[in-house]
C-alpha cells in the first residue's frame, strides 16, 4: 500500500498524526529527539480540594521553552457582555488513538508534559495516559459543580431574570503547589443562556479494515442539557444486547465511542450517529469497508486500539516483471515501519496466486531488516502468477503485489512445442502411481500429437521413460514401480518436428498404499529411496473373502482404472489381487494379470479395444486358495468420457494503458473438469499470434501486458481440460493500444508499469484473482474520471444550484455517488477548497448552501464509484452569489439522448430549478447540424410541449446533430440549456427494438433484446421516461441478454410510452407507445388466449340420409389431434352404440353423429361440446313440436322409400302429356329394371290390349292416346314386377277430357300478350305454342329456332337472330271447338331487341375457377386462375379488402389471352389474409368474383390462424 491518503481521509478536516505532512512529522521527531529539556522544565502539580484533583501547567513557562511561534495563552473564563467573569468554561478533551488534531497539537507543544516524555517512547505513552486520566477528572468535577449551580440557582429563583450563584475557578501558579481560590459573582441574566443544540467538536471518520480485525468510531459532542447519543448502521439503531460481543458503546465526558468487534463482510456500511437534547438534534455519518483477503488471516492481529501503533509502506516495489524458464529472478521492495523498534520483526510473507509459499530450492526468501526479497533461483512456466508480498504486524498488515510472466525456453528443435507445465502425481499406491499435467500453450505450429511420462527413482539421476506410445489425455497411470520406492515424474510432448524440453519434475512421491504410509515405522534411505516397511506376521490357512464396492474410478481410450474395498475376510496373511475383465455380451472372463501379482485395491488396465464395452471383477488369494469373485462392474466403454471443451465465446478487448489491454471472453459452454483459458494477441495485418499467458487462467478475463503503444491487436482464446485444448475463439475486433485514462486518480494507487526488458515477449498479461491490484483497477475498477460542463441553474442571496455532466469514462463501474467543492475568489485571487457535501449525492444536480450573498465563488466536482473518488474537475466559471430576480424561467438541465435512429431520437431533460415569477407551462426544442453555425439553431415545436421528453422525427440519415431546450412560463421564455453532445443520426448495427407479446395465458408482455451486453449491464425499465420501481404494475423478468416486463392486470392506467435503457452499452434502448387503441387490441387478443373458442365453418346442423337415418353434423376451421369432443341431449352424455355413431374426421374438421331413426324419446335438444386445449366452443340444436314431428316423418317415409327402391321403382309416377298434334301420351319414369321386369298397364281394373300403343324403352313407359275423348276418362294403372318385388303407379283420367278442355279455355284465355326478351343465346318469345310468320305460315323447328315450356311460361328461342327474323309472331290456342290467337311485332322492337340480345351475348363474365376460401401455410406459394370471358375482351382488375391491388414481385396479377386470369403470391405470410375479388368490365356489362384467403402458422400453438 502507498503512502499515500485515502481518499476519505485526505479531504477530512479532522484526522489522525497517521496522516500528518511530513514537515508536521519532522517537527514532531524534534520534541521527541531533544534531551535539553528533561528535568524541571515540566511543571506538575496535584492537588486536592475538596477532592477535586487537577492537572495544571504554565503557559508561560512552556511558551519559553516551545521552539515554535509563541500562540497566544488558553483562557477558560466564561464572561458576559460588560466582561464580568461568570462562570468557567468547561473544555473538551479528547483522547486520539493515532494522534493529535490540530487545537491539541498546539497546547500540547505549550506544556512542559510534553518535554518530559521526550526521552522513552513506553514512558512517553504512560505519561500521556496519566495527564489525560487527571484532566478528565478535573472536567468532571467542574462540570458537576456548575451543573449543582444552576440547579440550585432553578430552586431559589422563580422570576424570569434571576440572580445566579456561581462559582469562578481561577488557576494559580507558585513554586509550592496550586491554589483553589473561590469567588461568588451574582448576575442578572436569561436561565438558557448556558443550554444550545447539540454540536460535534470532532465527527467520526471512516475507516478500511481487514475482516476478523476491530475498528472503533469516536466523536465529541458538545451541548447543553447533555444530549443523549444513539448510533445507527444502515439507519437501524445499534442495540449492543441484541449482538453480545459484536459491538460495545461508550459514553464519558462528551467522547462517544462506537466499537466494532472482529468485522466481517457484512459489517460494511453507513453508520451515523444522531445527538438530540431539548434545544435540537444533529446527526455526523462515516462509512466502514472491511475487505477480504483470500489468504490465511492472523488471527493474532491485535485491535486498532493498541497502545504502540505501527505504520507499514511498503516503497521501491517491483513492477509487471517478465522472465523466461531456466532463468533466475528476483522481486523486492523496501519496507518501512513506523515507530522503528529495533528488536521488533515483523511477520513477511510471501504469495503466489493467493497461495503461500514456503522456502524450498525453488523459493529463497531474505528479510534485511527493512527490505524483504524474494528469488525465483530457475524460473518454469510455473511460476507465472500474482505475487504478493505481506507484511504483519501488531498493529495489522500490509501488502503489495504484482504480475510475473514466464515465457518457454528456446526449443531445442525448430517447431517443437513448449514445455508441459504444473506437473503432479495423484492416487499413489503399490502399483501405480497416476500422473497429471497441463498442456502447454505453444504448439511450435502443429498440433501436438501427445505426451511422454518420465520417471526417476530418487536417489539416482536416471530417467525412464514410461509410455511407448505418446498419450493425448494430460493424465496417465504409471505401472511398475517398486513398492515403497519414491519416485519423481516429468513429462514432455511432441509433435511433428519433434520433443519439447521436460517440464518442471515433480514432487516425490513413494509407491505405497495410503495405509501403508500410517504404519510406516522407518524412513527413507537418502542414497536409494529405499522405505522400510514393517507388518503383522501372516496367519495361514483362511481364503480370503470377495473384494467389496468395485467400481470404475476413471475410464479414457489409454487406460481404466479400478478400485475396491479389499474383503472383511482376508486373514492375517498378505493378499493379493487378480483383476478378471469380460467383454460384453459373453459370458468369457479373462485374467488380466496373470504374472504381475496386485497387492492394493487399485489397478490400472491397459491394451483395451476403443469403443468395446467390458465388465471386471477382482479375486482375492494368499498360499489358502484363491476367493471368490466380486461383483462385476456396469458395462464400460473404453473411450475418452471427458470431452475436448467447446470454444469459448465473444471476445471484447478493452483499453487500459498504453501497454496493456484488457480481454474479457465468454465462457466455454458445458465445458467438464476445465482447467483454464490461453490467450493469444496479433497485430492487425502481421497475422503472428504470440501466447499472452503461458500458465491457464481460470478466470474469464486477463490483462494482457506487454504491448506496443499505437498499434492494433486482436485476440483470440481457447479452453483447456485434461482431454485437450479447445478450437480458437473467434477473433476479437481490432483494440488500439492506448490509456483509457488520461490522468492518475489521486484516491486510487494506480502505476504505469515499468518497461518490458529486453527477453519480455511481446504479449504478456496478468489475470484478475485475489486481492484487487494496482492493474486491476486501472480499468476493471478504477475511479472515475471528471466531470465536466459545470452550470448554474438557480441561485438565491445564500446559496446556489449547480449542475453538471457526467464523466466521459465512468470505470467500469457504476457512479454511486458525487462530492462538490467550493472556494471564493476575492479581486480574482481564489481560496481554499472547501466540501460542499460530506455524504455523497446521486442526482447531477446540488445546492451548495451557506454562502454569501454578492460574493464570487468557483466550484469543482468529483465522481465516485466503487473503486473510490476521482479526481476533481477543472474549476469552474466565477459565478456570483446574487439572488435571480427575472420573471422567465433558468434553464433546463440534465439532456439525456436516447433511442437514437437514422431518422429518429427521443430528447429527456429536467425542468429548471428557477421557475420564475411563474410555474413553467412547456418547453420548445432547437436543433441544428453540429458544424453549423449559430444562425442555423431553429424549432422542432411550434406548441410548447408539457412533457420533459420529446421524440425528434425526421432527421437525415448520418447527420449529425446537438439540441437544446428552452422553458416557458407566463413571463416569456427562458434562458437556453446546455447545449447536449453531438449525435450522429444512425441506427447502431444489432439494435433490436421492443417487441410485444401475448402468450398462450394471455400474459400481455414487452420484449427487448441487447446483444452487446456486458457483464455489469442491467436493464432498465421506465415509463414516460422514469424509472419504474413499483412492480404491483409491471413485472420486469432477466434472463441473459433478453429482459421482459410482463403487465399484471393490465388497464388504462398501464398507458404510456415505455422503455428499456441497458447500462455499460453504447445507448442501447428502445421505447414503444402503448395507446389506448392498443391496449384495447391487446386486450382483446388476451382474452382469446386465455378463454381461446374454436371457430366453426358451420354450425350443428340436421340432414337425411338413405334409409331414413338422421344426420347431427358440424363443422370446425381447425382442431388438434388431442381435441375432445362431448355429445350431449337434454343434458345426459351420449355414448358410442347401436343407436348413436359417432366420428369425427381431424383433417377436415368434421364431426357428426349418426341415428338409424327417430323415436318420440329423441324429441329435444343435441349439444356438441368441443375442447382442445385451453379452447372450447359447443353448439346445439333444438327438435321439439312440429319441427320434430316434420323431422320424425321425413325420416319414416324416406326408409319406406329406400326399401320401396331395392326392386324396381318408378323413379316418376305416372304422368301425361298433350302433343301438338293434340295426341295424349301416359308416361312414367322407372328404375332398378332388369330384362325379367314386366310392366302391366291397365285401365279400370282392366288389362289393356297389346294392341294398343305400349312402349318400354329408356327407362320410360309411355301409353299413347290419340283424339282423346270422353271414352278414354278412367283410371289408369302401370305395374312393374319382377322378383324382387313390385311397385305400382295410378292416373285418375275421370272427367279428365273436359277438365282438360276447360283448363285448355282458361289457359287460353289468361294467356298474356306475346313478350320478348333477349338471352345470351339470341330472342326468345315466350306464351305461344303453335307459332306461325307474318305470312301464318307454321314455323319450322331447328336447332336456331326451338320451342318449349317451363312451368307456366311458354317460349319460343331464336338463336343468332338475323334481319330476316323480323315479322309478325302468333301463338294459337286450340281446344277443339276453339281456339285464341296471341301476336307480336317485331318489326318496330328489332333493333333495340338485336341489341339487347348482342349485349346479353358479348358482355364480360367471369367463367369460374376461383374457390370459395382458401387456407394455406405460411411461407407457401398461392396460384388461382379463372376463365374470363367477352368481347371486346374485358378489362380486369383485382381487390384485396375492397381496396385496389397491383402487380409486383409479392403479387403478381396476368391476364393472358384475354381469357385466363391469374393471381399468385410467391410466399404467402400472415399480412396476406384477407377477401379478395376480381372485377371484369366491358361495354357490355360488369361481372365480379370473390374469394377469402386464410393464412395459418403451424409451429404455433393448436396452429391458430393469424
Amino acid at each position: 500500500m502507498s503512502g499515500s491518503i485515502p481518499f476519505y481521509q485526505k479531504h477530512h478536516r479532522h484526522y489522525d498524526r497517521g496522516y500528518r505532512s511530513k514537515g508536521t512529522e519532522s517537527k514532531m521527531s524534534q520534541y521527541q529527539s531533544t534531551s535539553r529539556y528533561t528535568g524541571g522544565s515540566s511543571i506538575s502539580t496535584t492537588g486536592r480540594s475538596s477532592g477535586l484533583k487537577v492537572s495544571s501547567y504554565s503557559g508561560l513557562e512552556a511558551s519559553r521553552l516551545s521552539p515554535v511561534p509563541k500562540r497566544a495563552k488558553p483562557t477558560y473564563l466564561a464572561v458576559d457582555k460588560e466582561n464580568q467573569i461568570i462562570g468557567y468554561v468547561v473544555p473538551i478533551f479528547r483522547e486520539f488513538a493515532t494522534g493529535f488534531s490540530d487545537t491539541e497539537e498546539a497546547r500540547v507543544r505549550n506544556t512542559s508534559a510534553h518535554m518530559a516524555r521526550r526521552d522513552l517512547f513506553t514512558r512517553g505513552l504512560e505519561m500521556e495516559r496519566s495527564e489525560v486520566i487527571s484532566r478528565k477528572e478535573a472536567i468532571r468535577e467542574s462540570a458537576e459543580r456548575i451543573s449543582l449551580t444552576k440547579t440550585v440557582s432553578k430552586g431559589v429563583f422563580n422570576r424570569s431574570y434571576r440572580k445566579l450563584e456561581s462559582f469562578t475557578i481561577t488557576w494559580i501558579i507558585n513554586g509550592s503547589g496550586l491554589c483553589l481560590l473561590q469567588d461568588k459573582h451574582f448576575k442578572h441574566m436569561n436561565e438558557d443562556s448556558l443550554m444550545h443544540a447539540p454540536e460535534f467538536v470532532i465527527k467520526p471518520r471512516s475507516h478500511t479494515v481487514w475482516e476478523k480485525q476491530c475498528v472503533r468510531l469516536h466523536c465529541t459532542v458538545s451541548g447543553w442539557p447533555e444530549p443523549r447519543v444513539v448510533w445507527y448502521k444502515n439507519n437501524v439503531s445499534i442495540d449492543p444486547l441484541a449482538n453480545p460481543g459484536k459491538y460495545k458503546l461508550e459514553s464519558r465526558y462528551g467522547v462517544h465511542s462506537l466499537e466494532i468487534n472482529r468485522c466481517d463482510f457484512d459489517d460494511t456500511a453507513q453508520y451515523h450517529v444522531s445527538a438530540m437534547n431539548s434545544k435540537g438534534e444533529l446527526s455526523a455519518y462515516a462509512s466502514v469497508v472491511v475487505k477480504r483477503f483470500k489468504g490465511e488471516i492472523d488471527e493474532s492481529l491485535p485491535a486498532p486500539r493498541c497502545k504502540c501503533k505501527f505504520t507499514t509502506h511498503i516503497v521501491d516495489n517491483f513492477g509487471v516483471s517478465f522472465g523466461r524458464e531456466g532463468e533466475t529472478m528476483s522481486l523486492g521492495c523496501t519496507v518501512i515501519i513506523y515507530p522503528a523498534l529495533h528488536r521488533y520483526q515483523p511477520d513477511v510473507q510471501w504469495y503466489r496466486d493467493d497461495v503461500l509459499l514456503s522456502p524450498s530450492k525453488w523459493h529463497h526468501m531474505h528479510w534485511s531488516g527493512d527490505r524483504a526479497t524474494l528469488t525465483l533461483t530457475h524460473l518454469n512456466k510455473e511460476d507465472e502468477g500474482l505475487y504478493t508480498l505481506r507484511v504483519s504486524t501488531k498493529s495489522g498488515y500490509e501488502t503489495y503485489s504484482a504480475y510475473v510472466f514466464v515465457r518457454d525456453a528456446d526449443a531445442e528443435l525448430e517447431g517443437a512445442p513448449g514445455a508441459p507445465l504444473d506437473v503432479r502425481c495423484l492416487d499413489a499406491n503399490k502399483d501405480y502411481i497416476i500422473v497429471t499435467w497441463k498442456q502447454p500453450a505453444v504448439d511450435g505450429g502443429s498440433s501436438i500429437l501427445g505426451y511422454f511420462v518420465d520417471r526417476c527413482e530418487i536417489g539416482t539421476t536416471h530417467w525412464i521413460q514410461c509410455n511407448d506410445t505418446p498419450v493425448k489425455f494430460a493424465r496417465f497411470p504409471v505401472t511398475g514401480l517398486v513398492e515403497g520406492r519414491s519416485y519423481s515424474f516429468r513429462v514432455r510432448a511432441v509433435n511433428k518436428s519433434g520433443m519439447s524440453r521436460p517440464s518442471r519434475v515433480s514432487e516425490p512421491v513413494a509407491a505405497m498404499d495410503p495405509a501403508d504410509r500410517a504404519r510406516m515405522r522407518g524412513t527413507s534411505a537418502p542414497w536409494t529411496g529405499q522405505i522400510i516397511v514393517t507388518e503383522e506376521e501372516p496367519a495361514e490357512g483362511v481364503v480370503p473373502g470377495r473384494p467389496r464396492e468395485l467400481q470404475v474410478t476413471e475410464a479414457t481410450k489409454n487406460y481404466v482404472v479400478l478400485s475396491w474395498n479389499p474383503p472383511g475376510e482376508k486373514g492375517l496373511e498378505g493378499v493379493m489381487y487378480y483383476v478378471e475383465k469380460c467383454v460384453s455380451g459373453t459370458d468369457s472372463w479373462q485374467r488380466v494379470n496373470t504374472e504381475i501379482p496386485v497387492r492394493s485395491p487399485r489397478f490400472a488396465l491397459f491394451d483395451l479395444a476403443e469403443g468395446k464395452s467390458y465388465s471386471f471383477r477382482v479375486r482375492c488369494c494368499n498360499s489358502a486358495g484363491v476367493g471368490e469373485p466380486s461383483d462385476p462392474t456396469e458395462a464400460t466403454t473404453v473411450g475418452d468420457k471427458l470431452d475436448i471443451p467447446s470454444a469459448p465465446g465473444k471476445v471484447i478487448p478493452t483499453r487500459n494503458t498504453d501497454t496493456s489491454v484488457v480481454v474479457s471472453w465468454e465462457a466455454s459452454r458445458d465445458a467438464r473438469e476445465l482447467v483454464g483459458y490461453y490467450i493469444e494477441g496479433s497485430v492487425v495485418g502481421s497475422n503472428v499470434w504470440e501466447p499472452c499467458n503461458n500458465k491457464p487462467v481460470n478466470a474469464t478475463r486477463f490483462i494482457c501486458h506487454g504491448l506496443m503503444t499505437g498499434e492494433k491487436y486482436v485476440f483470440r482464446v481457447r479452453a483447456v481440460n485434461a482431454a485437450g485444448i479447445s478450437q480458437f475463439s473467434q477473433e476479437s475486433e481490432a483494440v488500439e493500444v492506448k490509456a483509457a485514462i488520461g490522468k492518475k486518480n489521486e484516491g486510487l494507487i494506480l502505476h504505469t508499469p515499468p518497461p518490458s526488458p529486453p527477453l519480455s515477449p511481446p504479449l504478456l498479461g496478468s489475470r484478475h484473482v485475489g486481492k484487487p491490484t494496482w492493474f486491476e483497477f486501472s480499468v476493471i475498477s478504477a475511479s472515475p474520471s471528471p466531470p465536466y460542463g459545470i452550470t448554474v441553474l438557480e441561485c438565491v442571496h445564500d446559496s446556489m444550484v449547480l449542475a453538471w455532466k457526467q464523466p466521459n469514462f465512468i470505470g467500469g463501474a457504476d457512479i454511486t455517488g458525487y462530492f462538490v467543492d467550493y472556494r471564493e475568489v476575492i479581486d480574482g485571487v481564489p481560496g481554499k477548497w472547501h466540501e460542499a457535501n460530506i455524504k455523497s449525492i446521486s442526482e447531477r444536480a446540488y445546492r451548495v448552501s451557506d454562502l454569501k450573498e454578492n460574493k464570487k465563488y468557483q466550484f469543482q466536482v468529483r465522481a465516485a464509484n466503487m473503486a473510490g473518488v476521482g479526481i476533481p474537475s477543472l474549476p469552474s466559471d466565477t459565478f456570483l452569489c446574487e439572488e435571480w430576480t427575472i420573471a422567465v424561467p433558468g434553464p433546463p438541465h440534465d439532456l439525456l439522448l436516447r433511442d437514437v435512429r437514422n431518422d429518429s431520437l427521443v430528447l429527456l431533460w429536467k425542468p429548471p430549478v428557477y421557475q420564475g415569477r411563474d410555474p413553467v407551462s412547456g418547453y420548445y426544442i432547437d436543433i441544428k447540424e453540429a458544424d453549423a453555425p449559430e444562425e442555423a439553431w431553429r424549432g422542432v415545436n411550434n406548441k410548447a410541449t408539457e412533457k420533459t421528453y420529446f421524440k425528434i422525427n425526421n432527421l437525415n440519415e448520418g447527420e449529425t446533430y446537438v439540441f437544446r431546450v428552452r422553458a416557458q412560463n407566463k413571463a416569456g421564455v427562458g434562458k437556453t440549456s446546455d447545449i447536449t453532445e453531438p449525435v450522429p443520426a444512425l441506427t447502431k448495427p444489432g439494435t433490436k427494438e421492443i417487441v410485444v407479446n401475448v402468450d398462450d395465458d394471455g400474459v400481455i408482455s414487452l420484449n427487448f433484446e441487447c446483444c452487446d451486453l456486458k457483464p455489469d449491464s442491467k436493464f432498465v425499465w421506465s415509463k414516460n421516461y422514469e424509472e419504474i420501481t413499483d412492480t404491483s404494475r409491471l413485472s420486469v423478468e432477466t434472463k441473459g441478454n433478453k429482459s421482459k416486463a410482463v403487465f399484471n392486470t393490465p388497464a388504462e392506467e398501464d398507458i404510456g410510452i415505455y422503455s428499456c435503457l441497458v447500462t455499460h452499452t453504447d445507448g442501447a434502448s428502445s421505447s414503444y407507445n402503448l395507446n389506448e387503441e392498443e391496449l384495447k387490441k391487446l386486450l382483446e387478443i388476451s382474452h382469446e388466449h386465455k378463454f381461446p373458442i374454436i371457430p366453426l365453418k358451420s354450425e350443428l346442423a340436421v340432414e337425411m340420409l338413405e334409409k331414413g337415418k338422421v344426420r347431427f353434423w358440424l363443422q370446425a376451421e381447425k382442431m388438434s389431434a388431442n381435441g375432445k369432443i362431448d355429445y350431449v341431449f337434454n343434458d345426459n352424455a351420449l355414448s358410442q352404440g347401436e343407436k348413436y355413431k359417432m366420428n369425427f374426421d381431424k383433417n377436415s374438421g368434421v364431426i357428426e353423429m349418426i341415428m338409424d331413426s327417430l323415436t318420440p324419446a329423441d324429441e329435444g335438444t343435441f349439444t356438441f361440446q368441443l375442447q382442445d386445449g385451453k379452447a372450447t366452443n359447443q353448439s346445439s340444436l333444438v327438435l321439439i313440436g312440429d319441427v320434430f314431428k316434420e323431422l320424425q316423418k321425413e325420416s319414416e317415409f324416406q326408409r319406406k322409400e329406400w326399401f320401396r327402391k331395392q326392386g324396381p321403382h318408378f323413379i316418376e309416377y305416372l304422368g301425361y302429356e298433350v302433343t301438338p298434334e293434340c295426341c295424349v301420351i301416359l308416361k312414367c319414369k322407372v328404375g332398378n329394371i332388369k330384362k325379367e321386369t314386366t310392366a302391366l298397364w291397365s285401365k279400370d281394373g282392366r288389362e289393356i290390349k297389346s294392341d294398343q300403343h305400349l312402349g318400354f324403352t329408356e327407362g320410360v313407359l309411355k301409353l299413347e292416346i290419340a283424339q282423346i275423348s270422353k271414352k278414354d276418362s278412367g283410371v289408369y294403372e302401370v305395374v312393374l314386377k319382377d322378383d324382387r318385388g313390385k311397385d305400382t303407379s295410378t292416373l285418375n283420367l275421370t272427367d279428365q277430357g273436359n277438365f282438360w278442355r276447360s283448363h285448355t279455355n282458361e289457359v287460353t284465355n289468361s294467356s298474356t300478350p306475346l313478350k320478348i326478351t333477349s338471352t345470351d343465346k339470341g330472342i326468345r318469345l315466350y306464351t305461344f305454342v303453335i307459332f306461325r310468320s307474318h305470312l301464318y305460315k307454321t314455323i319450322a323447328f331447328s336447332d336456331r329456332i326451338k320451342s318449349g315450356v317451363v312451368g307456366d311460361q311458354l317460349w319460343l328461342q331464336i338463336t343468332e337472330p338475323t334481319e330476316k327474323d323480323m315479322g309478325k309472331y302468333a301463338i294459337e290456342f286450340h281446344d277443339g271447338k276453339g281456339g285464341l290467337r296471341r301476336t307480336v311485332e317485331l318489326c318496330g322492337q328489332g333493333e333495340t331487341v338485336f341489341s339487347a340480345a348482342i349485349a346479353e351475348k358479348n358482355r364480360a363474365r367471369v367463367a369460374g375457377g376461383l374457390p370459395d376460401v382458401v387456407t394455406i401455410q405460411e411461407g407457401k406459394a398461392l396460384c388461382l386462375t379463372c376463365n374470363i370471358s367477352g368481347d371486346p375482351a374485358p378489362e380486369v382488375t383485382w381487390l384485396k379488402n375492397d381496396r385496389e391491388i397491383t402487380s409486383d414481385d409479392h403479387c403478381i396479377l396476368k391476364f393472358e389471352s384475354g381469357k385466363f386470369a391469374s393471381f399468385t403470391i410467391t410466399a404467402v405470410n400472415t399480412s396476406d389474409t384477407g377477401k379478395y375479388s376480381i372485377l371484369v368490365k366491358n361495354k357490355y356489362g360488369t361481372e365480379s368474383g370473390d374469394f377469402t384467403v386464410s393464412v395459418f402458422i403451424p409451429e404455433e400453438a393448436g396452429g391458430k390462424k393469424k
